[in-house]
């Protein structure tokens, strides 16, 4: 054999084992698994962004690979709420966790989803910043305020703390901006103020640039943001799929809400292994007190979503009535009801 040979066929060894260590360490073989299985058997795809709202995904996929069964379902992290939007409609996520107002919008369009339970209560607020000169929320008038969508409840408390101050929409500039990158903005002092979710009014916080103006729960009590959206055609043809997916995440709110070292643990393995954030940053929103988000009582009901719909149609952003039994199915927060929490000590490697 040749110098020139030996050289080639080491080039080509040398890029076989780089090839497969590659596919072997940095390619989520999962989903491509999943989906070679029968419809029947296949793991469900859900949606989430890293915000506390979201935060029973990841805590259930967790806690549920050290027990028999193993994990539910894949989760998938998005950064902003259009992109689930567009992977929800296209069936590439069966179940997303988004914004209420976004998920009714979607049904009203035609969409064919359902809500089927709450991601936390509380947990969002308005942020300014703490040099901004902003002392009360009409110090606000004509200054920029980020929002994560206009389909969401960020959103409309923003507009209904403005009917306390006798302020309109046109007092103020609303920006929707993905809420990973509102804290920069603050900081550089590109937005004055953001109305978000949990962790990142924790986020500024913790820079020493920002200050909670007001936590959403003072204005709007046992106010909910994100809830947890499923394909209809998922409900129909499996059920006790989805069944499975609301009790385990029932199971994780039961466990978030049982005591600081659940959180301190669920913050440690969500931000590296999850979220790709500073643990520091979700212990801070998870016990900064520890009711600042709460992960119980979860079940929809009619007079929060009739209050949601109502304020859509106030702000233009839903132009019909429509009924909570019709893009609600209460259901599988029923059958969730007799969940009681994951018997998971932190670091013990087993669950059930």
């Amino acid at each position: 054999m040749t110098d020139a040979k030996k050289v080639a066929l080491g080039v080509l060894a040398w890029t076989s084992v780089v090839s497969a260590l590659h596919l072997h360490f940095n390619v989520d073989w999962a989903p491509i698994l999943n989906d070679r299985l029968p419809e029947h058997r296949r793991k469900i795809n859900v949606a989430y962004i890293p915000v506390t709202c979201h935060l029973a995904c990841p805590v259930t996929d967790y806690i549920t690979r050290f027990t028999k069964t193993g994990n539910l379902f894949l989760p998938k992290m998005f950064q902003g709420f259009p992109e689930i939007k567009e992977a929800l409609i296209s069936n590439k996520m069966q179940a997303a966790f988004m914004v209420a107002p976004m998920a009714m919008a979607l049904w009203s369009q035609g969409v064919p989803v359902k809500i089927v339970y709450l991601g936390h209560r509380y947990g969002s607020g308005v942020v300014v910043h703490k040099d901004g000169g902003v002392r009360t929320f009409a110090d606000l008038k004509g200054k920029t305020i980020a929002i994560p969508s206009r389909f969401s409840d960020e959103r409309l408390i923003v507009f209904r703390v403005m009917k306390k101050f006798n302020m309109t929409a046109a007092d103020l500039k609303m920006v929707e901006m993905a809420p990973p990158d509102v804290a920069g903005a603050l900081a550089a002092r590109a937005i004055d103020a953001f109305s978000m979710g949990e962790p990142f009014p924790s986020q500024a916080e913790m820079g020493g640039f920002g200050r909670v103006l007001f936590h959403a729960r003072e204005h709007w009590p046992d106010y909910m943001s994100c809830v947890l959206v499923v394909r209809q055609d998922l409900i129909d043809r499996r059920p006790e799929t989805v069944q499975a997916l609301v009790d385990g995440i029932a199971r994780s709110g039961l466990w978030l809400d049982d005591g600081r070292p659940h959180r301190e643990h669920a913050a440690d393995f969500v931000g590296r292994y999850y979220y790709n954030q500073d643990p520091k940053l979700l212990r801070w929103a998870l016990t900064n007190p520890l009711d600042r988000v709460v992960y119980t009582a979860l079940t929809p009901y009619k007079e929060d979503f009739d209050l949601v719909r109502d304020l859509m149609i106030e702000t233009g952003v839903l132009d019909r009535r429509i009924e909570f039994q019709d893009y609600v199915d209460t259901r599988f927060a029923e059958g969730a009801r007799r969940q009681t929490p994951w018997k998971y000590v932190p670091n013990s490697g087993v669950a059930e």
